[in-house]
């Protein structure tokens, strides 16, 4: 027996047998929770089989075959012909039919004769299911779901040179309108494939080993500022370089020497840029830009020394009447918006850690002196009034992290608010705090004031914050008119359409009823949240056990275990004693990276992303037991705040529960949901319809136990970064988790030019005319922590073949 059980059948029928009792055992738990029953007997069918197997007994391949024709029956009831799902319910044993199937298995098991070779011919079976699988995945990518027949034809040749205007990229959406859209025409659907890199540059800006553990995340997500021939960015270390924007030849680094040790997260987005129009001014062209430990710093765009007649020596702090600021408790992640010779900001919070942090108070400081022109602050009676000495602004109020956007002409700022903290228990807000959590506001750049405000998410406990500022366009109204509008996009994947004069919808939002049970202890969730119906949404549908993934059929039996174990009651499932299951959830649909707008064809392009999350909600004393943090007293004990253990723990100090936040993934470190993981969408912002979605991106550098060198299937996956839209045509993106920079057709988003770029682009691309006359498109590869993408710390421009002199 011994001898018989380590053969080819043996080993073989041993697999088989375990694989079954795996499935039986697993199968019976999922069916006591109301599950399907099919892996009971999927379960106890394989178990017959390996046994047979084992025992060399001619009916072995027959019980297997008949198990697998089964399974594909009900993989098909199930979900149809959608490949990418049929594949952790067929790929796997469809693999393990065919070595089933090999000489060396059918042989000693079957007599020889027409037995032996029908058992061998039911390979055919499983390689035809292989094959199947694949082709109905690749039909999925390649399925167009709405042609667009009434896109404009596109502009002609002008733009190709452009004014310095048209030819620069200052703000993170080249414009303060936030439309990341390029009046440049060099570039066309014609002549993309072309593209090579021209240059590369690497800062030499790479994390230490701690800046990467426990959740902790270094991100290169810069998008370069470009002003005539000279880019200039920052590292997630907050250094600052000026490049020749022609060449990527070095100009000048400044480096503030901050200590970072403290932060959790490393990131720098962009910097900001102003050039004073008053005559004889001191270092009349500035960089401006915040370092890790929340100070602000002006530097002469032409050599890089910081402006001695900006606040003391060049630099302002931003911990002014902020109070009690621990190390890393208060930075900024996004460029500051230089407005009307203002420079406006806000800042990002250590999310979910205690009631009370610092304020979410949003300033502004006069471009020249570096003096504070104005702050926000909604907790004051007079939001507007300077605290006086010794004086703090409200804390622990919704903070603005996102990148602001502005319309000059209306005199307007606009700031997305994130929430209240903590995040995700609101019992103890204050009116204010739930007035305007998730709300975008309208400030008036010369004073502050309010002008409007509307809002996203009613008490939102989700961490559903608008992380980013609307995109501007002009929509043509009745009579020939013009109406000057906004586009929000949202973590859900909302998109309101706003009249930015006023904040009132011109696309309709409609009060919806939400679940609000279970629901945790003295909670006040609101009954009904702002849908935005007018408009078409990039929003998921709500998940299903059929919806459950894995890279095997034993981890998909895995998600459909632990989502019938979880709370889950669709879009904003209340947070729950226990595990909850967030979908979207704080990562977002589209997150601080936004949308770009076409204002020529009116036509509005995002990429988002599909990424479910776990929460589980425990008490504060349980969480302390298990070692997930560590017992405080609060802000005014003295004590030095004690970080969690990881950056996926939300102590909540100051409320009866923690939260531990983390994606839903597989033991194997697969997605428990089904693909597209991500797509790019375009919406025509007349019509208010989908023009075009596609599936974008691989999964050749998807993480699965820890490597990046898998199999590139177009599952769609993971985004983190923006796109950008041309004149030419041209939609360039390059966020994806396969590490690639890609170009697509605007009018139809067909992938027209990709490069592989050498770590995570999990950044947002600029595009500008060189000195050379080549239009460049360049971006920051550097990767992502929370992606798990490759880091590095290079910038990569391309540009067509120099033509021979």
């Amino acid at each position: 027996m011994g001898r018989r059980l380590l053969s080819f059948p043996g080993l073989t029928g041993a697999f088989v047998f375990v694989l079954g009792l795996a499935l039986a055992a697993l199968g019976g738990w999922l069916a006591v929770l109301g599950g399907t029953l099919y892996y009971v007997a999927a379960g106890l069918a394989l178990m017959v089989a390996g046994a047979l197997y084992i025992m060399r007994n001619a009916a072995a391949p027959w019980i297997y075959l008949a198990t697998f024709v089964a399974t594909a029956g009900w993989a098909l009831a199930e979900v149809g012909l959608d490949g990418w799902k049929l594949m952790p319910r067929l790929f796997g044993l469809a693999v393990l039919g065919v070595w089933c199937s090999m000489p060396w298995i059918v042989r000693p098991v079957s007599a020889a004769g027409p037995m032996r070779r029908a058992a061998g011919a039911a390979g055919i079976v499983y390689i035809a299911a292989i094959i199947g699988v694949f082709v109905a995945g690749w039909r999925i990518t390649d399925q167009r779901f709405v042609r667009h027949e009434a896109l404009p034809p596109l502009a002609g040749p002008a733009g190709q040179g452009g004014d310095a205007g048209e030819n620069e990229w200052r703000y993170y959406g080249r414009t303060p309108a936030g439309d990341r859209y390029s009046p440049l025409a060099a570039l066309t659907p014609a002549n993309v494939g072309q593209l090579r890199q021209a240059w590369r540059y690497d800062t030499g800006d790479l994390p230490q080993d701690e800046e990467t553990s426990a959740g902790r995340e270094f991100n290169f997500e810069v998008t370069p500022t470009q002003v005539g021939n000279r880019l200039y960015l920052c590292t997630p270390h907050r250094r600052v370089i000026a490049l020749d924007a022609t060449t990527g030849r070095p100009i000048w680094t400044f480096d503030p020497h901050t200590d970072t040790s403290a932060n959790e997260y490393l990131a720098c987005r962009g910097v900001a840029y102003y050039d004073t129009a008053a005559p004889g001014t001191p270092c009349p062209r500035r960089v401006i830009t915040t370092t890790g430990d929340a100070r602000m710093v002006a530097l002469d765009a032409d050599t890089g020394r910081p402006c001695e007649g900006f606040g003391r020596h060049g630099f302002v702090s931003l911990t002014d009447h902020l109070g009690k600021v621990p190390p890393g408790f208060h930075f900024i992640t996004s460029q500051p918006l230089v407005i009307r010779d203002r420079v406006v900001l806000g800042g990002w919070i250590y999310d979910n850690q205690a009631r009370g942090e610092p304020s979410g108070v949003v300033r502004a400081y006069d471009a020249r002196s570096g003096r504070p022109a104005w702050s926000w602050d909604m907790g004051r009676p007079d939001p507007t009034a300077p605290p006086g000495p010794g004086e703090t602004y409200t804390r622990g109020t919704p903070n603005g992290w996102g990148s602001y956007t502005a319309d000059p002409r209306l005199g307007l700022v606009y700031v997305p608010l994130g929430n209240a903290t903590p995040d995700y228990y609101g019992a103890a807000r204050r009116p204010f705090d739930d007035a305007y959590s998730s709300a975008l506001v309208a400030l008036d750049a010369e004073t502050g004031r309010e002008r409007w405000h509307f809002q996203t998410v009613h008490h939102d406990v989700w961490d559903f914050d608008l992380p980013v500022g609307p995109s501007l366009v002009d929509l043509p109204g009745p009579g020939g008119s013009t109406v000057p509008a906004l586009v929000q996009t949202t973590k859900l994947g909302q998109l309101f359409l706003l009249d930015r004069r006023t904040g009132r919808p011109l696309a309709d939002v409609a009060e919806k009823p939400v679940p609000t049970r279970p629901a945790l202890p003295g909670e006040r969730l609101s009954p009904t949240q702002p849908y935005s119906t007018g408009m078409p949404t990039l929003a998921p549908p709500d998940l299903s056990e059929r919806d459950m993934w894995g890279a095997t059929p034993v981890d998909q039996l895995w998600c459909r275990i632990q989502f019938r174990r979880a709370n889950y009651a669709g879009q904003y499932t209340p947070p729950a004693p226990g595990t909850s299951i967030e979908y979207p959830a704080f990562d977002g649909v589209v997150d601080w990276y936004g949308a770009s707008i076409d204002p020529v064809h009116r036509l509005l392009v995002a990429n988002a992303s599909y990424i479910p999350f776990t929460m589980e909600m425990l008490p504060s004393a349980q969480a302390i037991e298990r070692g997930l943090m560590k017992p405080w007293a609060g802000w005014d004990s003295g004590q030095p705040y004690p970080k969690p253990k990881e950056f996926a723990v939300g102590p909540q100090y100051g409320t009866p529960y923690a939260a531990v936040v983390k994606p839903w993934l597989t033991p194997l470190g697969a997605p428990c949901s089904a693909p597209p993981w991500g797509r790019l969408v375009a919406i025509d912002l007349q019509t208010r319809k989908i023009a075009w979605e596609r599936p974008v991106g691989t999964t050749r550098d998807m993480n699965l136990l820890g490597t990046h060198t898998n199999a590139p299937l177009p599952t769609g996956i993971f985004m983190i970064g923006g796109n950008i839209v041309t004149a030419g045509g041209l939609v360039f993106m390059g966020a994806t988790a396969d590490d690639y920079l890609r170009a697509f057709d605007e009018r139809t988003g067909r992938v027209l030019w990709k490069a592989r770029v050498p770590a995570g682009g999990q950044a947002t691309p600029i595009t500008y005319m060189g000195a050379d006359g080549r239009q460049y498109v360049v971006i920051a590869a550097g990767g992502h922590g929370g992606l798990r993408t490759r880091l590095g710390d290079s910038i990569v421009a391309y540009a067509l073949p120099k033509k021979p002199p």
